[in-house]
C-alpha cells in the first residue's frame, strides 16, 4: 500500500458475521468489488475469524485462501496492511456465537481523499470520524415516524 498521508481517505473496519447455517451465496462480493473498481473504496486488510463450537476461536489473514474454504472471498487474497492482528482475532472471537465465522474488512474511503486533502491544504484538520450504523439510523427514523 503506497500512499502519502495527505492522499488517504478515512479508514473503516467492518465485521460481518455468518452463523454456520447461513447460505453464504457470495452475493455481496461483486458489490464490494464494484466499489473497489470504481475507486470508491480500497480494501486494505482482510481477516477471518471463527468461533468454534467448543468456545475456542481462531483467525487467519487473507493468505492461501483456496485451502481455507472462504468461498468467493478468495478475491481478497493477499489483502494485508498490518492494521489487523491477534487482538482483533481475540476481540472478534469473543463477540461471536459458537459455530459463527466472521470476516473483518478494513477499507479506505477513497472518495473522501480529495476532500480531506483539500481540508489539509487549507489549514484544516480532520479530528474525528464516526460512523452511525444502519440499525441505529433505522431505529432513529422509526422513532421520529
Amino acid at each position: 500500500m503506497e500512499a502519502h498521508a495527505d492522499e488517504l481517505g478515512p479508514v473503516d473496519i467492518v465485521v460481518i458475521a455468518y452463523p454456520a447455517d447461513a447460505p453464504m451465496t457470495g452475493e455481496a462480493i461483486p458489490l464490494i468489488l464494484n466499489l473497489v473498481d470504481q475507486g470508491i473504496i480500497r480494501i486494505l486488510d482482510v481477516l477471518f475469524v471463527t468461533e468454534n463450537e467448543d468456545g475456542t476461536y481462531s483467525g487467519f489473514e487473507a493468505q492461501d485462501l483456496d485451502s481455507k474454504g472462504v468461498g468467493d472471498l478468495t478475491v481478497f487474497e493477499g489483502a494485508s496492511s498490518g492494521l489487523l492482528g491477534e487482538d482483533d482475532v481475540r476481540t472478534t472471537g469473543e463477540a461471536l456465537e459458537p459455530g459463527t465465522s466472521a470476516v473483518l474488512l478494513v477499507y479506505e474511503n477513497r472518495w473522501a481523499a480529495p476532500v480531506v486533502s483539500a481540508i489539509r491544504r487549507n489549514g484544516g484538520v480532520v479530528v474525528d470520524n464516526q460512523r452511525i450504523s444502519a440499525q441505529d439510523l433505522m431505529t432513529a427514523v422509526d422513532a421520529t415516524a
